[in-house]
């Protein structure tokens, strides 16, 4: 279980804010950053993920440069609410690539999805999977025109 945020100290919140900008910069430019040395600094940040408050390090790319023409949602409702029906749902999604994002929700839907498609067909061919799984009672699909902000992690 990750720690609490209580037991993070004003270096450790600058820690993170740097690395979420800049996931790779030096340990020695970051120990520069927070005004510390490279080796306590280090440290901190070892911590930090061996809590499970830094979950990873990955690259942004561009889904476009790189064929993935169109980015939807997708707000789904099941036929029932039963936890196995959930949790079949959910490992099910999970293998497809083209889905970046599952969230459980409340209010309109049961999950709420993010998906790329390299074009119209294929996000059509997605929409239609989806449409005709057994426990699936409703899809809405939500078609993305802009990205006026996108910002990763949280604010510290």
């Amino acid at each position: 279980m990750p720690e609490s945020i209580d037991n993070l100290d004003a270096v450790d919140r600058q820690i993170l804010a740097e690395l979420q900008n800049d996931g790779r910069m030096t340990n020695v430019e970051l120990a520069r950053r927070v005004e510390l040395s490279a080796p306590p600094c280090l440290r901190r940040v070892r911590r930090l993920e061996e809590a499970g408050i830094i979950r990873g390090y990955h690259a942004e790319v561009d889904p476009v440069s790189l064929g993935w023409e169109i980015t939807f949602f997708a707000l789904v409702g099941l036929e029932s609410q039963k936890q196995s029906i959930l949790d079949a749902f959910e490992n099910d999604v999970k293998s497809w690539p083209e889905v970046r994002e599952c969230h459980m929700i409340r209010g309109g839907g049961d999950f709420l999805l993010r998906l790329v498609a390299r074009d119209t067909a294929h996000e059509n061919a997605l929409t239609n999977r989806l449409t005709s799984a057994g426990t699936v009672s409703r899809v809405q699909t939500l078609q993305t025109m802009h990205t006026a902000k996108q910002v990763p992690g949280v604010p510290l």
